[in-house]
């Protein structure tokens, strides 16, 4: 087959595992950057052109779009699929996906454990706003926030108002989450492919530091899921539409609780902590697939 890869940077530790291991098993590899790519967008004949010249002939694109470039990354998948091309991850999917309440409220709607969450807009509404929530300590996200920035820990109410009223006045779309003391600034991430969990690790915070991601410092080792941890990381990725995904959960009091569903998840931590070749699971994923065409986008909300 011949695979596309949309990727800013072809050195990244993903980009180069996945274009290494689709290689390796005998397909042709190109890595494209996104921001690069335009497109003739036309009822008849849709094209996407890349530095003076057009691609076609691709039999499969694995999106590696970055947060803060989802918009113009996604229209270009889009262009992709109009052109019968099959996606890792569909555009839609990745669209929903990024979008934090809106993922929240799908995964919600489906019965998905996820901690308690408010979103509010009017500075009178956030005493009320956190009296919902409840606890005495409150996580309060960014919306566009990844990789841990823009997530605060309010250690009471007082600082949780002041947090939110600060954010309001920077026209910031926020959500307020209750604080689940005992996962112990850990988290589980269930990396799902194609309906599987293929491979888990845990994250754990710095000393001082609640957030486990592994951008701010954290550590990740090898761990055992439940099979409740794995039912929760399958159902979320379908949820979401998504073949492949990174499910990052918490560990409560009453069961794992669902983070954040990741649409384009890195493969350096979990291949390093596990030991296994996600990367290699991945284009076996679409050489499975790919070769009807099929994909898993579900419940378009």
């Amino acid at each position: 087959m011949k695979i596309a890869i949309l990727s800013r940077n072809p050195k990244l530790y993903s980009t180069r595992r996945l274009a290494d291991a689709a290689k390796e098993r005998g397909h042709e590899v190109q890595v494209l950057d996104h921001l690069r790519c335009y497109m003739n967008i036309t009822s008849m004949r849709p094209s996407i052109h890349y530095k003076g010249e057009t691609l076609d002939g691709f039999d499969a694109v694995i999106p590696r779009i970055g947060a803060s470039v989802t918009f113009y990354g996604t229209a270009v998948l889009r262009q992709f699929e109009m052109m019968g091309v099959y996606p890792l991850n569909e555009s839609v999917a990745i669209s929903r996906s990024r979008d934090k309440l809106r993922s929240i409220q799908l995964l919600a709607r489906k019965g998905i454990g996820l901690p308690v969450t408010g979103f509010a807009r009017n500075p009178d509404d956030i005493d009320d706003l956190l009296n919902s929530v409840g606890g005495e300590q409150f996580v309060i996200k960014l919306l566009e926030g990844t990789q841990g920035i823009g997530v605060v820990l309010a250690e009471n109410k007082k600082a949780a108002e002041s947090v939110i009223e600060a954010f309001f006045g920077l026209n910031a779309n926020i959500l307020v989450q209750e604080f689940i003391k005992e996962a112990g600034g850990s988290d589980i991430r269930c990396l799902v492919v194609d309906g599987k969990v293929v491979a888990a690790m845990k994250r754990q915070g710095k000393e001082g530091e609640f957030r486990s991601n592994l951008h701010r410092g954290g550590s990740a080792e090898v761990v055992r899921i439940t099979p409740e941890e794995r039912s929760t990381a399958v159902r979320a990725a379908a949820i979401m539409g998504l073949n492949v995904a990174g499910v990052d959960l918490l560990r409560s009091n009453h069961g794992p609780l669902v983070m954040e569903v990741n649409s384009s998840p890195g493969l350096e931590g979990i291949e390093r902590a596990t030991g296994k070749d996600v990367a290699g699971m991945i284009i076996g994923c679409i050489e499975k697939n790919a070769k009807s065409g099929r994909t898993k986008t579900r419940g378009r909300g």
